[in-house]
C-alpha cells in the first residue's frame, strides 16, 4: 500500500516559536521542521551535526525566508549546549512556544554482549537528553508565564519487546514516563506535556543501521503494509502542538499499525 497524499497545511501554528532538536537531515525531526514552518511557526532548530544542521537550516530559510529559520549546534548529552539552545531562542524571539525533543539514539546488541558504553550511550541521548530539554523548556515557560507546549519522541517498543533492543526500550519507556510526570508538574503554569510513539518510520538514517532482513519483518507487522512517511509522524506532532490537543497532557499518542 501507498502512503496517502501530503496533507496541506493550515496555519495551525501561526505566529508561534519552536525549538525542534535532532532536526538535520530526512528523519522525524527534519519533517518536523518543514512541517512547523508550513503551518507558520518560526522555528530554531538544534543538532549534534553541524554540518547538516547547517545545509539543513540553509535549505529551509531558501524556501520559507531567513526570518523564520535558525540553527545552533546542540548535543543533548550537554547541558551547556542544551541551556545554549533556549538562550538563542530567547535572544531571537523573546521565548518560545513549543518545544519538540527529537533527539534519541538507538542500536542492537543482546543484552549479554551489551557493554556498560552501549546502555549507557542510548540512555544518555534518548532519556537523558529528553529530560535536560524538558527540564530547560518548563524553565523557560514558567519563567514567561504564558504557557506552552512539549511535544516528547518515544516509540511503540517503550511498550513492546524486541530482541537487541533492552538499552532503547528502557530508553523509549523512560520517556512515556516523564512525559506523564512532567505534564502534572507543568499544568500548575498552563504547560501540556505529550509523546508520540512511533512504530516504523523510513529514513535514510534506519536503513544504514538496520538489516533489510529487519526491516522487512518490521514492515510485515504494520496493519497498512508498509512503513510510516516521516511527515506522517510529523503531522501527529503538529497536532499535539497546536490549539486542537488543548485539553490533552501526559499522554503518549501511538503513531503505528502494527497489529496488537
Amino acid at each position: 500500500m501507498t502512503a496517502p497524499a501530503y496533507v496541506p497545511a493550515h496555519d495551525l501554528l501561526a505566529g508561534r516559536t519552536a525549538v525542534i532538536t535532532a532536526a538535520a537531515g530526512a528523519g522525524i525531526g527534519g519533517a518536523t521542521a518543514r512541517r512547523f514552518l508550513e503551518e507558520g511557526a518560526r522555528i530554531l532548530i538544534g543538532d549534534a551535526h553541524a554540518r547538516r544542521l547547517k545545509e539543513t537550516e540553509q535549505a529551509l530559510a531558501a524556501e520559507f525566508g531567513a526570518d523564520r529559520v535558525a540553527s545552533l549546534p546542540c548535543d543533548v548529552t550537554d547541558e551547556d549546549q542544551v541551556q545554549a539552545l533556549f538562550d538563542r531562542a530567547e535572544e531571537l524571539h523573546g521565548g518560545l512556544d513549543v518545544v519538540v525533543n527529537n533527539a534519541g539514539l538507538g542500536g542492537t546488541a543482546d543484552l549479554v554482549d551489551m557493554t556498560d558504553a552501549q546502555w549507557s550511550r542510548v540512555l544518555d541521548v534518548t532519556l537523558n537528553g529528553t529530560f535536560r530539554c524538558t527540564r530547560a523548556a518548563l524553565r523557560s515557560f514558567e519563567a514567561a508565564g504564558r504557557g506552552g507546549v512539549v511535544v516528547n519522541n518515544a516509540s511503540v517498543i517503550g511498550w513492546r519487546a524486541q530482541r537487541g533492543q533492552a538499552h532503547y526500550a528502557a530508553a523509549k519507556a523512560g520517556v512515556m514516563a516523564l512525559t506523564r510526570c512532567a505534564a502534572l508538574e507543568a499544568a500548575d503554569f498552563g504547560v501540556r506535556v505529550n509523546a508520540v510513539a512511533p512504530s516504523l518510520a523510513m529514513h535514510p538514517h534506519l536503513v544504514k543501521v538496520t538489516s533489510e532482513e529487519l526491516l522487512t519483518e518490521l514492515t510485515a507487522r504494520e496493519a497498512f503494509g508498509r512503513y510510516a512517511e516521516p511527515w506522517e509522524i510529523a503531522n501527529v506532532i503538529v497536532f499535539l502542538a497546536c490549539g486542537y490537543s488543548s485539553y490533552m497532557t501526559g499522554e503518549t499518542v501511538s503513531v503505528s499499525s502494527q497489529h496488537a
